[in-house]
């Protein structure tokens, strides 16, 4: 489901664009790259969401610590 929010600006693209997608990056840059490839775009985007949970958690705590939002 995720998949389909990332590919969403390609419109209809199905299993046959894919494959010919797939072949491409695979001549491109071999099948020795793949794996490292892999590795640092699932690197990428730990960092990024952990960044984003980060901040997410920081505005959170900004609410709640802010003292015009407490009513005395």
């Amino acid at each position: 489901m995720c998949l389909n929010y990332i590919f969403l600006f390609l419109g209809d693209l199905g299993g046959g664009e894919m494959m010919v997608i797939m072949t491409a990056i695979l001549l491109l840059f071999g099948a020795d790259k793949l794996p490292s490839i892999a590795r640092s775009f699932g690197r990428g985007m730990r960092e990024f969401k952990d960044a984003a949970d980060e901040i997410k958690h920081d505005l959170e705590q900004s609410i709640k610590d802010d003292p015009k939002s407490k009513k005395g």
